[in-house]
Order: structure tokens, then C-alpha cells, then sequence
């Protein structure tokens, strides 16, 4: 059985404002309640769109072959493996290795470990609160400079080792105003602490 590995994955070209659909959790029992637009946004974030149908396949089943996953889905045995072992190192599936009596051949059957889905919502969550507040910190507390062009972006030291001359299309940069930059990640940074209040 392959070490079990906990750790995200985490896409930095995705816009915060598409996850913030994740943290508007409902509630029942004081428990997040588990559906299937929660389940969709943590599989496709952390693995991708292309675990779903194996993810919903599994669904309400136990146990079930690898085989059996990639024959009802018309998968390759090799993808359909890789799709499951990288939900596995998210803990989103479980596995029971057993060995087949007849052919003599070791076989996983899995399961849909939907229990995770909302500790791994939160922990999306998370991650995305840390990294706006450490580029909102570096936002506050460093002066950018930029061309024209938008060609690239940096602090003064860094611009001053290229003279403050874009190292793209060689213009001069310029001192850029970053307020609104701030003022979008602060926004952004308290939709996501306090979705509640959101309107």
C-alpha cells in the first residue's frame, strides 16, 4: 500500500472571488452539510475536474474494484488508477488491497470518503485567507514600480537593480498607486473571514 500523503494541491491561477461559493457553507446541526456543489469545487481545486465522474460514481457505493470503476466509466485502467490515487493523497477515496484468490493479483477496491469533503473545504479556505493576507501585507509594505505596459511589476530594490527600466520592453517604470490593489484584497479578505456578511 503507497504512503499516505496529506497535502493540497492549490491552483494560484484561479480568482478568489470563483472559490468564495465553497465558504458559503450551509449549516444543519451545526455540521456543514455535504452537496454535490461542495463536493464538485473541492475535487476539481484539489485534483481536478476530471475526478468527478469517479468521485460520483463512487458515491453511495463500498467497495468497489478498479476495474469495475474504469469498465462502468469507460476509462483506461492506467487513468483511472491515477485519477484515484491522486484523490487518495487528498483522503477524498479509501482503499482495500486484497488479493485475488483465482488470479493471484493484488486488487484495490475504494470507497467515496465524503466525511472529508468538509475539512478539506475549510482547509481551502484557509489556505486562501493566509495567501491574501501575506500579499495584502507585501502590498502595505513595499513601494511597486511598473511600466506602461504592465510588462512587469516589482519592488523599488528590484527595480533598481534593472535601473528602473522594464527588462520586458525596456521602458522607464514607474511608481505605481497599489491603493486600489489593497483595497480589493482587504474586500476580498473579509468575504471570505466572514461570508456571513456578505451581501
Amino acid at each position: 500500500m503507497p504512503a499516505k500523503k496529506n497535502r493540497l494541491s492549490w491552483s494560484n491561477s484561479r480568482n478568489v472571488k470563483k472559490m468564495e461559493q465553497i465558504y458559503l457553507l450551509k449549516k444543519k446541526n451545526g455540521k456543514i452539510s455535504i452537496n454535490k456543489k461542495l463536493i464538485e469545487e473541492v475535487v476539481t481545486e484539489l485534483v481536478g475536474d476530471e475526478a468527478l465522474p469517479i468521485v460520483f460514481y463512487l458515491k453511495g457505493k463500498k467497495k468497489i474494484s478498479e476495474f469495475i470503476v474504469a469498465e462502468e466509466l469507460d476509462l483506461e485502467i492506467h487513468k483511472t488508477r491515477n485519477l484515484l490515487y491522486r484523490l487518495y493523497e487528498h483522503n477524498i477515496v479509501t482503499f482495500l488491497r486484497k488479493k485475488d484468490k483465482i488470479k493471484g493479483w493484488y486488487i484495490c477496491y475504494w470507497d467515496f470518503n465524503e466525511k472529508m469533503i468538509p475539512e478539506l473545504a475549510l482547509k481551502i479556505k484557509q489556505n486562501k485567507i493566509n495567501k491574501l493576507k501575506k500579499r495584502l501585507e507585501q502590498e502595505k509594505s513595499n513601494t511597486f514600480y511598473m511600466c506602461k505596459s504592465a510588462c512587469a511589476r516589482m519592488i523599488f530594490d528590484k527595480a533598481i537593480e534593472y535601473n528602473f527600466k522594464c527588462h520586458e520592453c525596456g521602458e522607464i517604470m514607474q511608481e505605481q498607486d497599489n491603493k486600489r490593489t489593497i483595497e480589493f484584497l482587504t474586500e476580498r479578505l473579509k468575504e471570505l473571514e466572514n461570508p456571513e456578511k456578505k451581501k
